[in-house]
């Protein structure tokens, strides 16, 4: 070191290890901050205690032709009122040979709901409003608002198609057809999802793709 150098003044020294230990820290707590709903993102709602209340719904609003959605389990869960005209076409021969799983052979519902509705009554439809491709939201086809629409489901991430009983098209990505969660109806204007009179041992867990 030369004469006109300056030798580091130890409180500057100690001022930038500070500095530099703060920045580290904050970073750290960001980094946290940010993983933690992250991580609660990856926690299936099945193994969530706090989520396994009952949903008690009232259905008198509701009139043919509409769908409503609600959230259970942290889940979206659509309902819809059904008129006689989805009904028919939920039956047509033609419309059967397009969907994957007409039948609902898949585990995809209690037992009470295994039938060509995929629900308890056939004017009411509950489903889990998850694409079973990649857990995208659809969004519900009013009857009537296009030339095509009869009620169903559309996935706007990647295309797939599920008619008014959660049945997914043939040709679509999704595998599987829409989950039908345990219902009772209380009453004829009273829904609670979560328990099912007519398979009380069913549980979302048995599902196979949500």
């Amino acid at each position: 070191m030369t004469q006109s150098e300056t030798p580091p003044s130890s409180d500057g020294t100690r001022r930038r290890d500070l500095l530099a230990t703060g920045t580290v820290v904050l970073g750290c707590a960001g980094a946290c901050a940010l993983a933690v709903p992250f991580v609660e993102s990856l926690k299936n709602p099945v193994a969530n205690p706090l989520s396994d209340r009952l949903l008690d719904v009232d259905l008198s609003s509701l009139t043919p032709g509409q769908d409503m959605s609600v959230r259970w389990r942290d889940w979206p869960v659509f309902i819809q009122r059904r008129t006689p005209q989805m009904l028919a076409a939920l039956q047509a021969p033609d419309h059967l040979a397009t969907l994957r799983d007409a039948d609902s052979k898949v585990l995809q519902q209690p037992k009470d709901a295994t039938n060509w509705h995929r629900s308890v009554r056939p004017e009411y439809g509950v489903l889990i409003g998850v694409c079973t491709h990649l857990g995208c939201v659809p969004s519900f086809e009013k009857p009537g608002s296009t030339p095509e629409a009869k009620g169903g489901y559309f996935c706007p991430c990647h295309g797939s198609h599920f008619d008014a009983a959660g049945r997914v098209a043939r040709r679509a990505p999704a595998p599987c057809n829409l989950p039908v969660p345990p219902v009772t109806f209380l009453s004829d204007t009273k829904l609670r999802i979560g328990h099912s009179a007519g398979d009380p041992g069913f549980s979302m867990s048995d599902i196979q793709q949500i």
